[in-house]
């Protein structure tokens, strides 16, 4: 979707969620009315100071613009997340939510092969993991230590440091892993 189309469609969205008028709109942006309409229908190309004025007018951020709208519910199928995998495939990620400039978080699908590991560089300063197990039997070692999570147990730790995931159970460990990024 090019940017124009997602202007046109948040200001849309905007607008109509605070019961506004081309008119109203035009008056508290100090925008006129024909360039709101063209814009909400993706007919033109607004500029940064246009967009801006608009942002003031309807009192939200200027990336309530700009960035891709996401509904307050989504639903991400397995087949439609996003896929890694370690070189050898034994270590497989779906990430069905990545972050974004309103999300400070990440949250993946976990598999990872029986009798097999796999080490995590750190990750960005800060942050956390947090791993919920729901199948398969876990060692995860970080900070020198080593913490053993059966099914539906959970942890949380800074994930600032490598760390390695070691899948010691009869089957494939799948396990809920959320990276958070605290601001």
């Amino acid at each position: 979707m090019n940017l124009n189309t997602i202007i046109g469609e948040n200001l849309k969205r905007l607008r109509l969620e605070r019961n506004l008028s081309f008119g109203q709109l035009a008056e508290l942006s100090e925008v006129s009315k024909v360039m709101i309409s063209q814009i909400e229908k993706g007919d033109s190309n607004p500029t940064i100071n246009t967009i801006w004025k608009i942002a003031k007018g309807l009192n939200v951020p200027y990336t309530m613009l700009i960035d891709k709208h996401e509904d307050q519910t989504s639903v991400v199928k397995k087949s439609d997340a996003e896929y890694q995998a370690s070189e050898d495939g034994s270590y497989r990620v779906y990430c069905y939510y990545g972050s974004t400039p309103h999300r400070n978080f990440e949250l993946f699908l976990l598999e990872l092969d029986s009798g097999t590991s796999y080490t995590s560089i750190g990750h960005s300063q800060k942050s956390q993991e947090y791993i919920n197990i729901l199948q398969g039997e876990l060692v995860l070692s970080t900070n020198d230590k080593d913490y053993l999570l059966k099914e539906e147990d959970s942890i949380c730790f800074l994930s600032e440091e490598p760390h390695v995931y070691r899948s010691c159970g009869k089957n494939t460990l799948k396990a809920t892993v959320v990276n958070f990024y605290p601001i």
